[in-house]
């Protein structure tokens, strides 16, 4: 990732850390500017990053040219590092380092690198106007889009909160070593400093304890990840339940995704068949890349303020479903996940996990498990939005894709609400979805047409009525 790279090139010299920094792609954390860039453009850049995730902008780097600032003047200079203080509102937080280059002409140059921090707070121009980091590009938020990323941000600020009587003893030093090893950080100490996973004060945040406590399930008892294997395609309850196995996962962020990964390799639905090796071997019905973006964004993108749930994976014959704490930050639609606006809900995780290469940003990772599972000619993804939760559905069931293109919009969140409770009535379905009425009877009509559901009734008009899977 970025943050990893724009760390090893300023750490290299001076003639070579101009070209190590035109060699990284701009992407959510990292932007480069000519010396031509005015203090108001620049601020807006300052003011995506602080919004989102943080970042580094280095100013003096230009179409593949390393300019370097020196001919850009004193008085240039000066306004570039009042930028913050001149057009942002209230000021950005950010760092400012001067560092040697050698110009694309040969001479010794500087180029000027801002380290902005990840803020609580809303920033805005000297315009009101309001900006966020999404992948390569920032974009400017309209009125509603502004106010969902001030609810947004309030639960964001709770990975920063300070966890009073944790201390550096109830770290994994390994695990922080190991850290400080994969960004080629000399001091692992003060690297929490620089991932602002410790509080002005040096307190732990919560942060610093989820992603390396030796047990950060002490203060979060519902941080971890359970896994259920269940035998056929239904849940079921009491005698009939068919549960085989149920498994827990704690321990810090990164473990649990390590183990949780290796466990459900196992889990997922699988054949055997003859493989690249000329032997038969376990061949997953559902392509790993997308079931493990899907564990990935379930434990980093997660709701950590919610205390009273965890994180389930429950794995059946023909699907798997993910639900996680927490529901979709308000600058994503859910119906619309293809072109989504990223923000993640917990910045510091995600850029820690980012530097140890778990999963990629929220909106490309997924757009992953659509490109993933429509390669391997299954259903599109379900995510669904409960009142407290999402959860994402993955089945390996393959798909007609002439029938996906016959079917209304959301028709496919019906069913699934309809197989879910083995039967359900309209107003239920109404209810669990969301949708008004005539739009529901709609997808139902639609559902019935195509022989997959079917009407339970003794009359038009019977209070008991209600609607079925159909199972060939």
């Amino acid at each position: 990732m970025s943050t990893v790279a724009v760390e090893q090139a300023l750490a290299k010299s001076p003639g070579q850390r101009g070209d190590a920094l035109l060699s990284i792609p701009e992407d959510q954390w990292f932007d480069r500017k000519s010396a031509r860039v005015a203090p108001r453009k620049l601020a807006e850049i300052l003011i995506g990053f602080a919004n989102a995730e943080g970042g580094t902008v280095v100013v003096g780097l230009h179409n593949k040219q390393v300019e370097g600032i020196n001919d850009a003047g004193h008085e240039k200079l000066a306004g570039w590092q009042q930028t913050a203080l001149d057009f942002t509102e209230p000021a950005v937080r950010c760092r400012i380092d001067r560092v040697e280059c050698t110009s694309n002409a040969g001479h010794p140059d500087y180029l000027l690198v801002f380290d902005v921090e990840a803020s609580e707070r809303i920033h805005a121009d000297k315009k009101d106007q309001v900006f966020l980091r999404v992948g390569d590009e920032n974009r400017k938020l309209n009125f509603a889009q502004r106010q969902d990323l001030i609810y947004d941000k309030g639960q964001a600020s709770y990975e920063i909160s300070s966890i009073g009587d944790a201390q550096e003893a109830d770290l994994d030093s390994d695990l922080l070593s190991e850290y400080a090893d994969a960004v080629n950080h000399p001091e692992p100490e003060r690297l929490l400093y620089a991932r602002d996973l410790l509080t002005r004060n040096g307190e732990m945040t919560a942060a610093a304890v989820l992603l390396f406590g030796k047990r950060p399930q002490r203060w979060f008892p519902e941080a971890y990840v359970r896994m259920l294997r269940y035998q056929g395609t239904e849940r079921h309850t009491g005698v009939r339940q068919h549960l085989l196995q149920d498994i827990r996962v704690e321990g810090s962020i990164p473990h649990q995704l390590l183990e949780a990964r290796s466990i459900l390799f196992d889990l997922v639905p699988s054949r055997r068949a003859l493989a690249n090796s000329g032997r038969f071997e376990r061949i997953p019905l559902i392509p790993e890349d997308a079931w493990l973006e899907g564990l990935v964004n379930a434990v980093i993108h997660r709701s950590y303020s919610i205390s009273g749930d965890h994180i389930r994976i429950e794995v059946f014959d023909d699907r798997i479903e993910f639900e996680s704490p927490g529901r979709f930050p308000g600058l994503v639609d859910p119906h619309d996940l293809r072109r989504i606006t990223r923000f993640a809900r917990n910045p510091r995780i995600a850029r820690v996990c980012a530097d140890l290469h778990f999963g990629q940003e929220l909106g490309e990772g997924i757009r992953r498990i659509f490109e993933e599972m429509s390669l391997a000619g299954l259903a599109d993804p379900v995510y669904t939005q409960t009142s407290g939760s999402v959860r994402l559905t993955l089945s390996c069931l393959p798909v007609d894709r002439e029938l996906e293109r016959r079917l209304p919009r959301r028709a496919r969140e019906v069913l699934r609400v309809i197989r879910d409770r083995e039967r359900a009535s309209t107003g239920e379905v109404v209810e669990a979805t969301g949708e008004s009425r005539p739009v529901v009877l709609r997808h139902l009509q639609a559902l019935k047409n195509e022989g997959l559901i079917d009407w339970v009734g003794n009359s038009p008009k019977d209070p008991r009525a209600y609607w079925k899977h159909r199972i060939e």
